[in-house]
């Protein structure tokens, strides 16, 4: 087992799926229930600081109580059957290879792999949504050689709570200075932050403006080769290749200790 691990936040960060994969989703699923509204990008935005789909229903709910769904009587019986729905269509946009992986994202993933760092996602998203991502973007051998993919309603709070972060170092064995986390949201960030882990922010199209006062470094993407990393604000980590790397990661984690 490495000494090291590189955590991955999924949404945002192994692909810009918000706006392509599950505001699409939402709404055909409030389509296919009948539900007299749709979400704008710009009201998406703002319930992405709720973590968790269920969650942003509820909250989208309780901003408009002029708003009735048959048999909103029993809420959390509802939320969980149009969210395993939405979950179900959500799946098919990524099988359907309709969201590209972000620059840089599968070369990062294989580099830390090789290099014998664990690899694992930690995500709000239903594990079953995580792994359909995970196998499109970094094909199923890199996927397999992953340490874990932690995500839906493992723990009890969602980001920008800790609790995952804190799950996944306890599954694989390592404290908060032995890990370097990728995000892409403020409340990713916040939850990485509050586990102690330092963290690597590649923003994503609804999360540019968001603040990441704790990041090492915020880029525009993780960078290729010949097209390389933009960086926002923080420290400069990218190697001589212009993007981040395994020395980025290397150089992150020997600041720590």
């Amino acid at each position: 087992m490495s000494g090291h691990a590189l955590i991955l936040d999924c949404d945002g960060v192994l692909a810009d799926t918000e706006k392509d994969g599950h505001l699409v989703a939402f709404n055909q699923t409030f389509d296919e229930f009948g539900y007299p509204f749709r979400w704008s990008e710009d009201e998406y935005a703002d319930l992405l600081k709720v973590g968790g789909g269920k969650e942003r229903m509820r909250h989208y709910l309780s901003q408009h109580p002029e708003i009735e769904l048959p048999g909103s009587d029993d809420l959390d019986t509802l939320l969980a059957r149009v969210h395993k729905q939405k979950s179900a269509d959500y799946q098919d946009i990524v099988n359907s290879g309709r969201i590209p992986g972000r620059p840089g994202i599968k070369r990062l993933v294989e580099e830390a792999l090789d290099a014998g760092w664990q690899v694992a996602i930690a995500s709000t998203s239903a594990v079953p949504s995580v792994e359909a991502v995970a196998v499109a973007v970094l094909g199923q051998a890199t996927r397999d050689r992953l340490a874990g993919i932690f995500g839906g309603d493992v723990v009890p709070a969602k980001k920008p709570a800790p609790d995952i972060y804190l799950y996944a170092l306890d599954q694989l064995g390592l404290s908060a200075g032995d890990a370097v986390v990728v995000e892409d949201s403020e409340s990713g960030a916040k939850a990485a932050a509050a586990a102690g882990i330092a963290h690597i922010v590649t923003v994503s199209h609804f999360t540019r403006d968001d603040p990441f006062p704790d990041a090492v470094v915020v880029v525009e993407n993780l960078g290729e080769p010949g097209s390389p990393a933009v960086v926002l604000a923080g420290d400069d980590v990218r190697d001589d290749r212009g993007v981040i790397g395994l020395e980025s990661l290397e150089r992150i984690a020997r600041s720590r200790t």
